[in-house]
């Protein structure tokens, strides 16, 4: 497998635009690929003994020789009131033990989680590489460094609430502005966690139709729960853990993975379902005006790689 996605640089104001994007679950990838048998031979490199593996930062799923796929790999910064789910969002995500009680997160915890998915219009199998940042609000308020630490080069944005905590939904906006103004070229979707407890929300379906009608952002749902176990009744059952999960990582990856065929020119924003997100950091390398990394003629070329490479995923000929 090879690395495929660059990034880095500062954009141009000239060409920077203020968008958003909600893209329509199943439109960029199989949306229930990790259930058919073609989906089951990527999505078995995550698990080992029907356990979810854990990656470390220089490793990576093993596919056998004559099955490919190219890594995409994307900064994600999970941003949230303090007790609302943010270290159970990503434990769940990554296929850990979700906590019972909520401890404030010292510092800065990064995890990595890989997610294979199959492009729909190109029919490519690729492996989405998540680098999940999380960061204790008290720390944030303590350290005027470690905000910018988690936003640079950032390419996504989790921004969380709690179905049974009204007042983190009410400081969404408050959380947009705050997070946002270090990141704005990244792709900012919203999650509402605990939903497992939606008997008891403080948070309407109005609400959220609402929200999303107003600030054009995505907004999904995520249970704060473990994944069933296995029979011994102790470890976390890994495939069933992947299937509850699989519709906040297939979200992600299409919201991360159109912005980057926009960015790269290969779709127009009229194309797209709805406003975009800022460009995506690696595309600014592109178009600044620094002298950095071989100057500006390098960074034409790199773009230029990065677009034959998604027209190699998408169609035969790139565009001219």
């Amino acid at each position: 497998m090879s690395c495929v996605r660059k990034r880095g640089g500062n954009v141009c104001p000239e060409i920077s635009r203020k968008v958003s994007m909600i893209v329509p679950p199943g439109s960029v990838v199989v949306t229930d690929w990790h259930k058919t048998p073609e989906g089951k031979e990527y999505f078995a490199t995550l698990l080992r003994q029907n356990k979810r593996r854990l990656f470390g930062l220089t490793e990576r799923p093993v596919l056998p020789p004559q099955v490919g796929a190219d890594i995409a790999s994307y900064k994600v910064f999970v941003s949230g009131k303090s007790g609302v789910g943010k270290t159970a969002l990503v434990a769940k995500l990554a296929g850990l033990e979700v906590p019972l009680v909520h401890h404030e997160t010292t510092g800065i915890q990064t995890t990595t989680v890989y997610w294979p998915a199959k492009l729909r219009e190109s029919g490519k199998a690729i492996f989405f590489k998540f680098s999940f940042w999380d960061c204790g609000e008290a720390v944030l308020k303590k350290f005027d460094h470690v905000l910018p630490a988690c936003t640079e080069k950032v390419d996504g944005l989790l921004l969380l609430f709690s179905f049974t905590d009204r007042a983190s939904f009410d400081d969404l906006p408050n959380q947009i502005s705050r997070v946002a103004d270090g990141a704005n070229n990244a792709i900012r979707m919203v999650v509402g966690t605990k939903f497992d407890q939606f008997a008891h929300t403080d948070v309407t379906d109005r609400d959220v139709t609402a929200f999303r009608h107003t600030w054009g952002l995505p907004v999904l749902r995520a249970k704060s729960v473990n994944a069933p176990r296995l029979a011994d009744g102790q470890t976390l059952d890994g495939r069933a853990g992947l299937s509850d999960v699989a519709h906040l990582l297939n979200g992600l990856a299409e919201h991360l993975w159109r912005q980057d065929q926009l960015v790269a020119g290969l779709i127009a924003p009229s194309m797209t379902p709805g406003p975009l997100e800022e460009q995506n950091p690696w595309t600014r390398r592109c178009f600044t005006a620094q002298q950095e990394d071989g100057g500006p003629q390098a960074r034409d070329e790199e773009l230029g790689e990065r677009r034959e490479t998604l027209w190699l995923w998408r169609g035969p000929h790139p565009p001219k």
